[in-house]
């Protein structure tokens, strides 16, 4: 392993101090516009508002108020993590903040823990789930998609100043690697954001712990039904638990209070369960699940022109992602790591 250049900050440090050649900085004007930048050694950032050198912002302590050349100011920050995943370079869609929160608080992802994750996408919830394992945990992160990889490797390198001691990131699909890599009862916790959860019902089984907590993160209504019947089904977790969160601002400005126009509604349902022990048997709801009402031909009519087995991205009204979109962004994600790297050298 090589030495690292003692001048450059790395993990907790790198969120700490003056600003550095390489820090990202968010640059916040008079009318709260917000601009991100990477502080480069000669670096310079253009407005219509006239030119901001970097060597303004170098040196100087986080929080301090810069003016550009035509005495234009902006306020100065290190952005915070949910800035940075509203912001980053990215392919898949992110996991919010806000939803990250509840899968770190009601999925339990504690200090220290084992836990496995799929898919990876941009790396949005990875960042969350390594703030809260910690470096003394592990998170082994599946993803089926070299390129979301990419992005990811670089959107995590450059929250955390390089990598993660306790991240390790796998190509494949889930059902399939997770068992072949993971010891059978290792893992603590397990988290999956992917298309149909309920396929890899087994591998979670496999893996997870007596009394390990499994998320799933699902976009639709019918995932989650399709996910809570397969879990029922099984008989190996407890009775599962779906809900989602939204986040609707205020605003404040003397006696004007009210709430925002605008709101961050829906964006995913979670479902949490916990894993049953070996050789036991969940006890099933004790109130009767009602019937659907639908008639058989019902049923078959919609079958026909809607088949339900066929669980696809474009099914679920997501968009297509082409191969120049995803090769952009994993070049822009590793761009701060580049520079940081850069000024090592």
């Amino acid at each position: 392993m090589t030495e690292q250049n003692s001048n450059t900050a790395h993990g907790a440090a790198a969120r700490r101090g003056p600003f550095r050649v390489g820090d990202r900085v968010q640059l916040t004007d008079e009318k709260r516009r917000i601009n991100t930048i990477t502080l480069e050694e000669g670096g310079e950032f253009h407005t219509h508002k006239g030119i901001l050198r970097h060597e303004e912002i170098l040196g100087k302590p986080e929080g301090s108020v810069i003016e550009n050349v035509d005495g234009f100011r902006y306020q100065a920050l290190r952005p915070l993590a949910k800035d940075f995943v509203l912001s980053m370079p990215r392919g898949a869609t992110v996991v919010y903040p806000k939803d990250a929160a509840q899968i770190v608080q009601f999925g339990d992802i504690f200090p220290g823990a084992r836990v496995v994750e799929a898919g990876v996408g941009s790396g949005a919830l990875s960042i969350s789930l390594l703030r809260a394992v910690g470096d003394q945990g592990f998170l082994h992160s599946f993803e089926r998609r070299e390129e979301f990889a990419d992005i990811a490797r670089g959107n995590v390198a450059t929250v955390f100043g390089g990598e993660h001691p306790a991240w390790r990131i796998s190509i494949g699909d889930f059902q399939e690697q997770v068992v072949a890599l993971e010891e059978p009862g290792s893992v603590d916790r397990v988290v999956l954001d992917m298309l149909s959860p309920w396929e890899c019902l087994d591998a979670v089984a496999t893996v997870l712990a007596p009394g390990g907590v499994w998320t799933n993160y699902v976009a639709t209504v019918t995932q989650m039904s399709r996910v809570v019947e397969a879990i029922r089904a099984s008989g190996q977790f407890t009775e599962p638990e779906c809900f989602e969160t939204m986040v609707r601002g205020w605003h404040v400005d003397g006696l004007a209070v009210r709430p925002d126009h605008r709101m961050v509604a829906h964006t995913a349902f979670l479902i949490t369960c916990r894993r049953l022990a070996d050789e036991t048997n969940g006890i099933p709801k004790a109130k009767r699940i009602k019937e659907h009402g639908y008639s058989a031909e019902d049923l078959s009519a919609w079958t026909k022109d809607h088949d339900p087995t066929v669980w696809t991205a474009e099914a679920l009204g997501e968009r297509g992602l082409s191969a120049k979109k995803l090769r952009r962004a994993a070049k822009d994600a590793a761009r701060p790591e580049q520079v940081r790297k850069d000024n090592e050298a």
